[in-house]
């Protein structure tokens, strides 16, 4: 009897894992960090972004590469002290 319902339990269970898995893989793929990024950061690297790096990890400095990529804020306060 009891081996019955591991027949019909034990798929179930595992179906249901791998659904929550593909949804947990599906955004952390959307979060990730994309190797051609990390390379053009590495080869286009300002003294800021360099900071942030090895101060804040390569989270907060592709946040500042793509910032400034985008003509974002730092981007112009940048410009505005070379002047």
């Amino acid at each position: 009897m009891v081996a019955v319902w591991f027949v019909f339990v034990v798929p179930l269970v595992v179906m249901l894992f791998a659904l929550f898995m593909e949804r947990v893989e599906t955004r952390l793929r959307d979060a990730a960090v994309r190797e051609d990024e990390v390379t053009q950061l590495l080869e286009d690297m300002r003294p800021d972004e360099a900071r942030a790096l090895y101060g804040h990890g390569i989270g907060r400095a592709l946040d500042l590469f793509r910032l400034r990529r985008r003509g974002g804020r730092a981007a112009r306060t940048r410009q505005r002290v070379r002047m």
